[in-house]
């Protein structure tokens, strides 16, 4: 197993010039394409990016900050094995600027949902990280070369029905289970006190911050900024590692071999939030220590996916991935849904299973608009 591992992890890949298209008839020397290869890491992505938050369900995780730096830790141990499996390559820091802004995307999320909802708040982040991660790749932004598909209009037509189903998700309501109650007791009570006091009440739960007494216009008008910020810089988290490989040959051309960098951009990234929350908070933060290790289960599920995501990047190109690893998701999430009885009832259903059918033919087009690439396109590495 660990040998398969190292050789799937350790495969090169075909690196796009300017204007052309890749083909997906070199095979590795497993003997599994190019194009398998990256349909298999697609579908590792959406399953545990759909699924990397059932850990801490039932948990509470208050303002998000703490919540998210137990993740970060985990993601960058998660990334710290596959560096050592990958015998320790060439530390690329260009990678962590990527980290950076997923990071920083990553930390509007709370505000977020706090001032437009959570539904809204992913439609707008969701849609944004699509188009801005697929156009950056489509087009060739920031010195990126672009990467044309086999199928341009099959690619188009699979983004906007990608797109669309997530306004169709919009619709379903849900009833979301109610979240434990956790406090903390800073001294513990004997044996003849009750464990929950009056005094034993954190206050600061309480506490509204600035866009909780924001009129609504502009509460939702900064929302959905945010939202809008958030989505583009999820979407170029991945530009630096491309753009860099793109105009430096002499670099490895495996994604794998930046993941490690990218994930301590985002370890110190959070790790500088985290430290600013708790100057903003007085050194009060909110912790909770309940959420640990179903944040770590959740990192390592993150890191995970990520990695696929690289592979995905690199087998089958941005204009392929990105608009079916930003939409599947959901899917996974709805199911998820179903299964806590979040989503209930027929109307809720039949949104739901519209939904699947949108993304379902968005993604199939969208990986069929790669087939025509093979025809025309010349092999440019080796497999």
């Amino acid at each position: 197993m660990e040998s398969y591992f190292t050789s799937f992890a350790s495969n090169s890949t075909i690196p796009f010039t300017t204007a052309s298209v890749v083909t997906t008839t070199a095979h590795s020397g497993g003997g599994i394409s190019s194009e398998v290869l990256g349909y298999i890491a697609v579908i590792v992505a959406v399953l545990l990016f759909g699924s990397n938050l059932v850990p801490v369900k039932k948990f509470e995780t208050g303002d998000g900050v703490f919540f998210q730096w137990i993740c970060c830790i985990a993601i960058w141990l998660t990334g710290l094995v596959l560096y050592g499996v990958r015998h320790f390559p060439t530390f690329y820091p260009i990678a962590m600027l990527g980290g950076f802004l997923w990071c920083t995307g990553n930390m509007a999320t709370v505000p977020i949902i706090k001032t437009i909802g959570l539904g809204q708040g992913i439609l707008v982040w969701a849609s944004f990280n699509l188009l801005s991660g697929w156009a950056s790749g489509r087009f060739g932004w920031f010195g990126m070369k672009p990467e044309i598909p086999g199928d341009p209009v099959l690619n188009y037509v699979g983004v906007v029905l990608c797109l669309v189903s997530a306004f169709v998700y919009m619709f379903m309501k849900t009833t979301p289970q109610t979240s434990v109650e956790i406090t903390v007791i800073v001294n513990g009570p004997t044996e003849e006190e009750p464990l929950l006091t009056p005094s034993a009440v954190p206050v600061r739960e309480t506490e509204s911050v600035i866009y909780d007494r924001l009129p609504p216009v502009p509460k939702r008008v900064i929302g959905t900024v945010m939202a809008v910020i958030a989505g583009v810089l999820y979407g170029f988290n991945f530009t630096p590692i491309i753009a860099y490989k793109d105009n430096h040959p002499e670099a490895s051309q495996n994604g794998l071999d930046y993941a490690f960098a990218h994930f301590c951009g985002i370890l110190l990234s959070s790790t500088g939030y985290l430290i600013i929350y708790c100057f903003a908070m007085r050194n009060k933060p909110r912790i909770y220590n309940q959420a640990i290790l179903p944040g770590i289960v959740a990192g390592v599920m993150w890191g995970v996916a990520d990695m696929a995501w690289f592979i995905a990047n690199d087998k089958l190109s941005e204009t392929i991935s990105f608009p079916i690893i930003t939409s599947g998701p959901a899917m996974i999430g709805g199911l998820w849904g179903v299964f806590f009885r979040e989503i209930r009832g027929k109307r809720n259903i039949i949104i739901l299973l519209i939904a699947f059918a949108i993304t379902i033919t968005g993604s199939v087009l969208t990986g069929l608009s790669l087939s025509g690439a093979s025809k025309n396109a010349t092999v440019t590495g080796s497999m």
